[in-house]
């Protein structure tokens, strides 16, 4: 789907990267595209399917794919070249980032504001209903356009508008992939208008979870983790042994606690019983002295 062109490291500096020279058509040159036959709906497609597996398999992005950076090799292949600004997510914002977008294709806004808030993107003091309600009077509008004339793009960037009134700091590689996915739908856009980028990406996000979020996904990173407790196992007795005095030191400090609470308790008892009687003598000596006067 896109080729890579080689970098050539001994020539490249901390400004300058050196690439491969690379041979095929600007993706701008509609006229040039079509006389040589290019596919446009395979090239739409394909892109989007490029940007989800480099942010969603490989978590390494290109960055700055606007039409100069990009060529077509005929008759649906991609070129890219400049690969100077890259973008990367850590693997809790692919997860949380990957559930947004099905929760929006589902219009579910009550699963995007709580990803919002277990992301750590917004404060976990914020009133879950009241972001919700926001999202869905940013979201609803949008949604009564048919699917292809809806920008995937523009939506994630009201989005982080609506986000910004509940104090969300938007992260700069979040920043990147805004940029990168507006740059796509745009490519994708201008190359075959009736693009259902929703109907794109919805399947392939989908399988992602499958592969990542499955039970032969969680068995392999059970069994990618035996090493480690492998090694970790020699140390497990004393590291039980450790825990068991912790556990009963713990123990023995929870005992003395509720020991001080009781002697606490009896002697504020006792101090309550004294300043009741005190106050019960004071009342009766008042009384007796008002009859004596």
């Amino acid at each position: 789907m896109i080729y890579i062109p080689q970098v050539y490291w001994p020539f490249t500096r901390s400004k300058v990267m050196v690439m491969e020279r690379i041979y095929g058509i600007p993706v701008g040159d509609i006229e040039t595209l079509t006389e040589q036959g290019a596919d446009f709906k395979l090239l739409a497609e394909r892109g989007v399917e490029i940007f989800f597996t480099q942010v969603f398999r490989d978590n390494f992005f290109h960055a700055d794919m606007h039409p100069g950076n990009i060529f077509v090799e005929i008759p649906g292949k991609y070129i890219a070249i400049d690969f100077g600004i890259i973008g990367s997510l850590s693997a809790s914002d692919q997860h949380y980032l990957a559930e947004n977008f099905l929760a929006f294709f589902n219009r579910d806004y009550r699963k995007v504001a709580e990803m919002h808030v277990e992301s750590g993107w917004i404060s976990r003091s914020t009133r879950i209903e009241e972001f919700e309600a926001a999202i869905r009077s940013v979201c609803e509008p949008i949604f009564e356009k048919p699917l292809r004339d809806i920008s995937f793009g523009q939506l994630l960037l009201r989005l982080f508008q609506t986000a910004r009134r509940f104090d969300m700091h938007v992260q700069p590689q979040l920043v990147l992939l805004q940029k990168t996915l507006l740059n796509i739908e745009g490519l994708g856009r201008q190359l075959y208008p009736d693009l259902d980028l929703w109907q794109t990406a919805k399947p392939f996000l989908e399988e992602w979870f499958k592969e990542r979020m499955g039970v032969k996904a969680k068995l392999s990173k059970l069994f990618n983790q035996v090493p480690d407790m492998i090694d970790y196992f020699p140390e497990f007795p004393g590291l039980l042994h450790k825990a068991l005095v912790n556990a009963a030191d713990a123990q023995q400090q929870s005992q003395n606690h509720d020991r001080e609470l009781m002697l606490l308790r009896e002697q504020l008892e006792q101090n309550q019983r004294v300043t009741v009687w005190a106050v019960l003598i004071s009342a009766a000596m008042l009384c007796a002295a008002i009859l004596l006067h």
